[in-house]
């Protein structure tokens, strides 16, 4: 038995290392999509062009516009007296904000009456306006803070003693608040289900367009055997893509491994069991390679969006709440941030272990089942 499943193991490996688009795909891939999410991808915003309308000119006015471009946040770019050709600028898309400060700013403050100043954001890119709002407010509280001070002193002529609260926020796994350190474990899971689902599923429907796989089944090889024997290359070569990925994780961009990388290797073997079942079923109801690699993708996006990679779980209707469910690159996903960045044992994460193993097993069996039928 074991002689039949590494004659076909080997003929399978050779298959992939000798055709260069499989070897692209195999380590070309992981390396490329690595290192697109961890410096294309990135949801922290910094460095906002602004442009400034400032019709008021006074020291007030150019303090409040410090505080602005003081910060890493705004960057001020044009400087213009005229609102309508700061609209132009955002039209454009030359700035993504306009900050306007109009004429008797200065005299309200020392009044003590409310100042307003006005700040227009290009709300086309509804994800960016949102931090640039954020920061905004984080800003003019500073300000309307310093401000009062300031006016309590001057109408005591004295130093009064002011009560504040000082908030000192500490973030725990990610303390820089970096996006790469989020997204570049993520890709892991999402690479090693892309990449086992689309060589399951080729090379099998590969051996019905050429014809080998009835000249194979009249040998003395049994279909659990030629299963076998055409998963477990996949299942090696998802091992490899999860060093590979991991080790330009770490040493490439400094991601924090806080975990136990033979975790990580389990937590891998249980998602592996899913997704090569999920690329077994589609090569049962493919005749080409073309309709395996559509089929893939039709499983794949879907799969990525309900696993919370990008989008939040919690923001999802309820009813696509309850499909991610079945998703296991949502399992993994948890698995493998938490191993990454928080360091958790099997005690915390013991429940997505248990999923996974639960759907590679129906999984699987359904696809071997299904293989057996469309054999026979």
């Amino acid at each position: 038995m074991w002689e039949r499943i590494l004659t076909v193991l080997r003929k399978e490996f050779r298959s992939v290392l000798r055709d260069p688009r499989m070897r692209l795909i195999v380590f070309g891939l992981p390396i490329i999509q690595t290192l697109i999410f961890g410096y294309a991808v990135t949801l922290d915003v910094r460095h906002v062009r602004m442009a400034v309308v400032d019709r008021d000119q006074t020291p007030a006015s150019r303090d409040l516009i410090s505080r602005f471009t003081g910060s890493s946040c705004f960057d001020a770019v044009a400087f213009t007296q005229s609102p309508r050709k700061a609209a132009r600028l955002i039209d454009a898309a030359d700035v993504s904000a306009v900050l306007q400060i109009d004429a008797g700013f200065e005299r309200t403050l020392e009044g003590g009456r409310i100042a307003t100043a006005q700040l227009i954001v290009d709300g086309s890119d509804s994800n960016t306006a949102r931090f640039i709002v954020n920061y905004a407010a984080q800003i003019s509280a500073k300000a309307n803070n310093d401000y009062l001070v300031d006016r309590v002193l001057r109408l005591n002529g004295h130093i009064v003693p002011v009560g504040s609260v000082d908030l000192e926020p500490r973030t725990w796994f990610n303390a820089d608040l970096e996006t790469r350190n989020y997204y570049v474990p993520g890709v892991i899971a999402m690479l090693v289900m892309l990449v086992t689902l689309m060589l399951t599923s080729m090379a099998i429907v590969r051996e019905k367009e050429v014809g080998t796989i009835e000249q194979i089944m009249v040998t003395p090889i049994r279909p659990v055997e030629f299963i076998l024997g055409k998963c477990a290359p996949f299942a090696v070569i998802g091992f490899i893509d999860v060093a590979l990925v991991a080790g330009i994780g770490l040493f490439w961009f400094d991601i924090p491994f806080r975990g136990s990388f033979p975790l990580l290797m389990l937590g891998t073997a249980l998602f592996l069991l899913g997704t090569l079942g999920v690329g077994l079923f589609i090569s049962t109801v493919s005749q080409t390679q073309q309709q395996a690699m559509m089929t893939t993708f039709f499983f794949f996006f879907p799969a990525m969006l309900f696993s919370g990679f990008i989008f939040p779980i919690a923001n999802m209707p309820v009813f696509f709440q309850a499909l991610s469910l079945a998703d296991p690159l949502r399992y993994m996903l948890v698995i493998v941030r938490g191993v990454f960045l928080k360091g958790v044992g099997t005690d915390i994460i013991w429940p997505q272990l248990a999923a996974l193993l639960g759907i590679g097993v129906a999984v699987m069996g359904f696809a071997v089942s299904r293989f057996h039928k469309t054999l026979g």
